[in-house]
């Protein structure tokens, strides 16, 4: 993971939303949803930008959207 260019330090992190169902997909595909922590259609979720979540969320790209956001230093 290429931190060069990222100022506070912090891993990156990617919202991921399942648009589009699984239904007619591998099991293995279905079980990649739920590892990235979907439970229902149209749910985002956010993980840290590290290879391991990149690879599973190429494994079922045709199923996701994903949107880079960078890691601030507000607190809600």
């Amino acid at each position: 993971m290429d931190l060069s260019n990222n100022t506070t330090g912090r891993p990156k992190r990617l919202i991921v939303r399942w648009v589009k169902s699984a239904a007619g997909y591998s099991i293995r595909q279905k079980r990649t949803i739920k590892a990235l922590g979907f439970r229902r259609l149209g749910q985002a979720v956010q993980h840290d930008d590290t290879p391991q979540v990149r690879g599973m969320v190429h494994a079922v790209s045709h199923l996701v959207e994903v949107q880079e956001q960078e890691q601030t230093d507000e607190v809600a």
